[in-house]
C-alpha cells in the first residue's frame, strides 16, 4: 500500500487530500508513522521524530493514528488478494507476496493481473497501492519500489540482471548501513560489484554465509517461495511520552492503557497469547525487556495488566526516568482452538463479557467512549 496509514485517513477525511498530512502523536517525543507523498516530498519520513517532521513540513496536519481502523482495511484489502490466488503471505499490514503463476489461465498475464488488484484496491478500499512484478519474491520487491507511488513495475525473467546489476549494493536484502560501509570499503558500490567479486572476498568481510547470499541476490537467485497463512508472531504497543516519567504510578497506568490496546487487538486478531512482554526505555536511551509466561493463555486486559505491573515492578526502578514503555503479547494461539476458550469459562469472573462489550462501544463511538477509570483524568 501507498503511504498506508495516511491514505486511510485521507479517505476517511476527504478534505485532507492533496495536503501534507501525518500520522503520529503530537510532541516533541512522537515519531511519524507515515506520511502523504506531499509531505514526503519535503523530506519527511516514517519513525522520523515528530519534531524534526514538523520543522520540514511546518504546515503539515498531524492525525493521531487508528490502528483498529488500519487493522480493518488491511483485512479487506488481504481478502482481495486472496481472491486473486490463495498463495498470499502478508508481510506487515500494508504488504505481502503474492504468488499468481495459478491464477494467470483464467485472469492474464502478470502486468494484467497486477491492474486488476490495483484497481480494486482504489475501488473497493479508496486507497492506492503499488505492485511489482517478477519471477523471484526479492526482485518482485525491489520492483514495488519502483512502482511506488500508485504504479505497476514489471522485470521480465530475462531482464532480471539488467535490472538489478545498477542498484547500489543497500537493495540487497542484509545489507543495511553497517555492511554497506565494510563492502564500500572494498570498493563495492553497486550490486554488479558484488556479483563479480568472488565469495571468498566477501566472505573476509561479512563471513561465509552472509557473502553466499548476496552473491545468489546479486544474481537474482532467489530460493523462496511464497508462504501463505503465516501465523502473527506478536501484537504490541508501546508509547513514547513527552517528557520523560519517574512516577510509577503514571507509568503504571500507561501500561494499563498500553494493556487494554494490546487485549483489543488480540481479539480482534482471534489470537490468545501465552507470553507477555513489557519493555522500559530510559531517558539515555537504554532498553530493558522482561517477560513472563502465563499458565493458561489469555486475550483480557486484566491478565495483560496483572503481568506487566508485575514484570514492571519486579524491576525496582526506584524513580528511573523513563522515556518509553511497550507491552507485547507473543506465544500466539489462535482462538479457534477451544480447549483455550475453555480455560476461561470459570475464571475471568465477568471480565470478558465487560471487555467484549467494552469493543463493542469503542466500534461504534470510537476508542476514547470507554476506558477503565484509572485512565480518567478529572476535569480542572
Amino acid at each position: 500500500m501507498d503511504a498506508f496509514f495516511a491514505l486511510v485517513e485521507v479517505r476517511e477525511n476527504p478534505s485532507l487530500a492533496g495536503k501534507q498530512v501525518i500520522v503520529g502523536y503530537d510532541g516533541n517525543r512522537g515519531v511519524v508513522l507515515s506520511a502523504t507523498y506531499e509531505a514526503r516530498k519535503l523530506g519527511v519520513h516514517s519513525a522520523m521524530p515528530m519534531s524534526r517532521a514538523l520543522r520540514l513540513a511546518p504546515n503539515a496536519i498531524v492525525v493521531e493514528p487508528d490502528h483498529e481502523k488500519y487493522s480493518e482495511v488491511s483485512e479487506n484489502v488481504m481478502a482481495i488478494f486472496e481472491s486473486i490466488t490463495p498463495l498470499v503471505q502478508p508481510l506487515s499490514v500494508d504488504e505481502a507476496f503474492l504468488d499468481i503463476s495459478g491464477a494467470q489461465k483464467l485472469m492474464g498475464t502478470p502486468s494484467q493481473i497486477g491492474e486488476v488488484i490495483r484497481a480494486r484496491v482504489s475501488d473497493e478500499q479508496g486507497i492506492t497501492c503499488s505492485v511489482g512484478v517478477a519471477s523471484t519474491m526479492f526482485v518482485a520487491k525491489l520492483a514495488t519500489n519502483f512502482a511506488k507511488p500508485d504504479g505497476l513495475h514489471v522485470v521480465p525473467a530475462d531482464k532480471v540482471i539488467e535490472f538489478l546489476h545498477p542498484l547500489p549494493i543497500g537493495a540487497l536484502w542484509g545489507v543495511g548501513e553497517k555492511t554497506a560501509e565494510q563492502l564500500s570499503r572494498l570498493g563495492l558500490v553497486n550490486v554488479s560489484d558484488i556479483a563479480n567479486t568472488p565469495v571468498k572476498t566477501l566472505a573476509r568481510v561479512v563471513g561465509q554465509a552472509a557473502a553466499e547470499h548476496l552473491y545468489e541476490l546479486s544474481w537474482g537467485r532467489d530460493p523462496r517461495t511464497v508462504t501463505p497463512n503465516q501465523a502473527e508472531k506478536s501484537i504490541g504497543a508501546e508509547r513514547t511520552f513527552e517528557s520523560d516519567i519517574d512516577d510509577p504510578e503514571e507509568i503504571l497506568a500507561q501500561i494499563l492503557d498500553l494493556s487494554n490496546k494490546v487485549a483489543k487487538r488480540l481479539r480482534a486478531a482471534n489470537y490468545f497469547s501465552r507470553t507477555i512482554t513489557i519493555k522500559v526505555r530510559f531517558a539515555d536511551f537504554t532498553s530493558v525487556t522482561r517477560s513472563k509466561s502465563l499458565p493458561s493463555s489469555t486475550d483480557l486486559a486484566t491478565d495483560i495488566y496483572a503481568t506487566s505491573k508485575s514484570l514492571f515492578e519486579a524491576m525496582h526502578l526506584q524513580r528511573a526516568r523513563i522515556r518509553l514503555v511497550g507491552v507485547r503479547a507473543t506465544g500466539l494461539v489462535p482462538t479457534s482452538e477451544s480447549s483455550v476458550q475453555l480455560e476461561f469459562s470459570n475464571r475471568d469472573s465477568g471480565w470478558r463479557e465487560a471487555e467484549e462489550a467494552m469493543d463493542q462501544v469503542s466500534l461504534k463511538f470510537g476508542n476514547s467512549a470507554v476506558k477503565p477509570a484509572r485512565l480518567i483524568k478529572p476535569e480542572s
